[in-house]
């Protein structure tokens, strides 16, 4: 709750359901000014008309913010890095966009003259945490009001019904009441119809993916250059961060590849499933990894790989502007430096492989690991090596246990 009254709000406006009904109950509840605040990271539809919707439903102003260069520049290219998958599945697209927008949201209410902020993160999810926690480190002395924490309203049919007695235009419908969250890296559905883990999404709901029988009959090759573990080329050619993702998501999505359907752990302690279309994250970490698989030292990748999901857990739950945070990317970083080639990939009917990988700093040699040809190693050199690596095996006790 929030212990002191507010003069100035800045809201993290969508325009969905939930913030447009904030918005209004903020100025009801506080009477206070409200400034909406839009990040674009990649929603494209979503964001038209927004700064009209937002001053119709009371909006003192709406300020919205390009964010797309950075978010991926900054935020995607970094967790390809670092290999980082949530439980070993989610590519954490809603996570690493919430720290950059918090990150906005505070710089815009500094600006605008806000003594506070506020999201619409329901009090069961993750995004709370991570709003919170980012407003904590970079902006500790704005107030946070987070009304699906304060509010009487308790569900989402009820902020329809609040809407509709306020006539504030929604698009949400009982008939469909999922979630989404989209950005360039994905596209999110939570909750309604998905709450129940074993009822199959429907095929009309995604948005970036094709169905997997309905992609095309011939498959696609495509080649993906990384330069020190980041990703700059599509087939030889050289693109920025932004149309490059765009570029990895048409191809992907066009042979339906990238789409997750998974129960997470929630940061909260519950849990929640998820289904997710990630197409050129899919495609990014696949090829990374590919080319890592020729320029790392084995020890290094490992350590990277022991590293991987902490790194991800830490952007899970919110943590992206912590010490241990900068500690890793550091690492992460580090770890880098020779990541320099490309990868083949093959996409055909929902199936990604990697079909070759190069580099002009490989680690690998043909001559060495070759069975037709010595190479200068020496095979008789295994023996003292097996018998050093066993000497410890025989010490056991007459149980035969350890």
């Amino acid at each position: 709750m929030v212990s002191r009254s507010v003069k100035r709000v800045c809201l993290a406006y969508s325009g969905g359901l939930d913030t447009s009904v904030i918005l209004h109950w903020l100025i009801e509840r506080f009477d206070c000014e409200v400034v909406a605040y839009t990040a674009d990271v990649g929603q494209q539809e979503e964001l038209e008309g927004l700064p009209e919707k937002a001053k119709s439903t009371g909006a003192l102003d709406c300020v919205v913010r390009d964010l797309r260069e950075e978010f991926v520049r900054d935020f995607v290219f970094p967790a390809v890095q670092a290999g980082a998958v949530y439980e070993g599945t989610y590519l954490l697209g809603t996570a690493l966009a919430r720290p950059l927008i918090a990150k906005h949201q505070a710089e815009v209410a500094r600006e605008t003259g806000c003594d506070a902020v506020a999201h619409g993160a329901t009090g069961k999810g993750n995004d709370q945490v991570r709003f919170e926690l980012t407003f904590r480190a970079l902006a500790p002395e704005l107030s946070v009001i987070a009304p699906w924490r304060e509010w009487e309203l308790e569900s989402r049919p009820d902020c329809m019904a609040y809407a509709r007695k306020h006539q504030i235009p929604i698009t949400a419908t009982l008939e469909k009441p999922y979630s989404i969250d989209r950005n360039l890296l994905h596209i999110s559905f939570e909750g309604g119809i998905l709450e129940d883990p074993w009822q199959a999404p429907r095929e009309e709901m995604f948005l970036l993916t094709r169905a997997p029988e309905a992609a095309p009959d011939v498959p696609c090759e495509l080649v993906i250059g990384f330069d020190r573990g980041l990703p700059v080329s599509v087939d030889g050619e050289p693109l920025g961060p932004v149309a490059l993702l765009e570029r990895l998501n048409e191809l992907a999505g066009l042979h339906g590849v990238g789409r997750v359907d998974m129960v997470e752990n929630r940061f909260v302690g519950l849990k929640s499933r998820g289904v997710y279309e990630t197409p050129g994250g899919t495609l990014l970490h696949a090829a990374h990894r590919a080319v890592e698989s020729i320029t790392l030292d084995r020890e290094l990748m490992h350590e990277r790989d022991r590293l991987a999901p902490r790194f991800a857990e830490l952007v899970y739950n919110g943590f992206w502007y912590s010490p241990e945070m900068d500690f890793l990317r550091a690492a992460v970083e580090v770890s880098q430096r020779n990541v320099t080639g490309e990868a083949r990939l093959r996409l055909f009917k929902g199936a990604l492989q990697v079909t070759g990988r190069r580099s002009p700093v490989s680690l690998y040699s043909q001559a060495l690991s070759s069975f037709d040809e010595a190479g200068g190693y020496d095979q008789r050199d295994a023996s003292g090596f097996i018998r050093l690596q066993g000497l410890r095996l025989p010490v056991r006790d007459e149980s035969g246990d350890p």
